[in-house]
């Protein structure tokens, strides 16, 4: 009895080489495409040290200054998606690009008034090695932020200043009265 064990193998027609070929470019391009997509969250524009600002909705009016104030609604996430701060359902916050850390005051000067941004800050304009105590940010974080600037307030940094300056005179001006002798009392 004889058997058998070889199967056959039938040539290759004319272009199935080429067809192969076209079939894996096609796969290798379909995925590129699929990755393209999957980071369109946070595509936008590199603004300097690996900052990306997003233009969700654009605003209107002069962009943000560092001397300008702003009053915001946003949300903070690390890159995994955990929401460590926001102001959902609050008021918004009064902000002033110069007293946030390095790479939100450096964002939102890329922002206007009514305008919706999502921004990506890389750890060494967030908080670096130090993260605040208690907080859940990882050292070395990136943090993503949604961000809505809800008014503008020209000069604001200077009226703050200004107003600081006064509050510091009249503590001084107290003070100096509080340390001169009480008027003796009349009999």
């Amino acid at each position: 009895m004889s058997t058998v064990t070889a199967v056959p193998i039938q040539p290759l027609k004319r272009g199935s080489l080429a067809k192969l070929l076209l079939g894996i470019g096609l796969l290798v391009a379909a995925g590129l495409l699929l990755a393209w997509a999957g980071a369109g969250r946070m595509r936008g524009s590199d603004v300097g040290e690996g900052l990306i600002v997003r233009t969700v909705r654009p605003g209107h009016g002069p962009k943000v200054t560092m001397n300008d104030g702003v009053m915001v609604n946003y949300t903070g996430r690390l890159t995994d998606g955990t929401t460590f701060d926001s102001n959902s359902g609050r008021e918004p916050v009064p902000m002033l690009p110069g007293q946030v850390i390095p790479g939100f005051g450096k964002a939102l000067t890329e922002m206007q008034k009514g305008g919706k941004y999502r921004i990506r800050i890389p750890g060494k304009l967030a908080y670096g090695a130090t993260p605040p105590r208690g907080a859940p940010i990882p050292p070395n974080a990136d943090l993503d932020f949604d961000v809505e600037i809800v008014e503008l307030v020209p000069n604001a940094a200077q009226m703050a200043a200004q107003q600081a300056q006064q509050q510091a005179q009249m503590q001084q001006m107290q003070q100096g009265a509080g340390e001169q002798p009480a008027p003796e009392p009349t009999r």
